[in-house]
């Protein structure tokens, strides 16, 4: 199986995803992980952190469409891995896959613009540049409001040396991505599920998320 974790920045995906894996291997299923961008691994990679720190312009300044051939072709770039990977493992998670690229390019136009712009990038992905589809993609669905305190804690990253990047400075574009994340999960029921990571006491324990998480990347779930 290849499973794709998703949700805005701050969501939690880094954590759930090596979570994911460390108990399918404890549970004897050999499993990989993956993460996307590639930051300091590909040429693509590294211009996505370049795009993310500003050096292109601010999120507006770049057309949602090129912003989206970076990421896709970060991708293609990792095809071969991502294909040796599958080949000998028998689930490979992924932190981050086409359907981020699908909602934070979403997220900046409305309507037809937003319908077509979809359209190219899953041509782009799947059919020009061959990278398979997941089987099943898992949104950490997490108000943008908290997941900005989560960004607020992180370590710092390797492909930037601000706080926050231009995505996740920025609140009401990453409710936008939330919305377009949403969407794309009620459209394709049978391939995604949704696991909320906030209650109305807050944001829910970490334990109890990945309990979700595991349950929901089961191929008979």
């Amino acid at each position: 199986m290849l499973i794709a974790i998703e949700g805005i920045d701050g969501s939690g995906k880094g954590t759930q995803s090596a979570r994911l894996v460390e108990r399918w291997n404890e549970a004897g299923h050999k499993t990989a992980l993956l993460s996307f961008p590639q930051y300091g691994t590909t040429l693509f990679g590294r211009a996505v952190g370049d795009f993310l720190n500003g050096r292109f312009g601010s999120l507006d300044a770049v057309h949602p469409f090129l912003a989206s051939l970076l990421y896709a072709g970060d991708r293609f770039e990792s095809r071969n891995v991502l294909q040796q990977l599958l080949d000998t493992h028998e689930h490979v998670v992924l932190d981050r896959y086409v359907a981020s690229n699908l909602a934070h390019q979403g997220a900046k136009c409305d309507g037809p613009a937003r319908a077509e712009l979809l359209d190219r990038i899953r041509t782009i992905e799947h059919e020009i540049y061959g990278m398979p589809v997941a089987d099943r993609t898992i949104l950490l669905d997490l108000p943008a409001l908290q997941a900005q305190e989560l960004i607020a804690r992180k370590a710092a990253r390797t492909y930037t040396e601000k706080a926050a990047d231009l995505q996740e400075a920025d609140g009401r574009y990453l409710a936008r991505v939330s919305e377009v994340y949403r969407e794309l999960a009620v459209a394709d029921s049978h391939h995604w599920r949704i696991i909320s990571c906030s209650d109305a006491e807050g944001i829910r324990p970490v334990d109890a998320i990945s309990d979700d998480v595991f349950r929901a990347a089961r191929r008979e779930s």
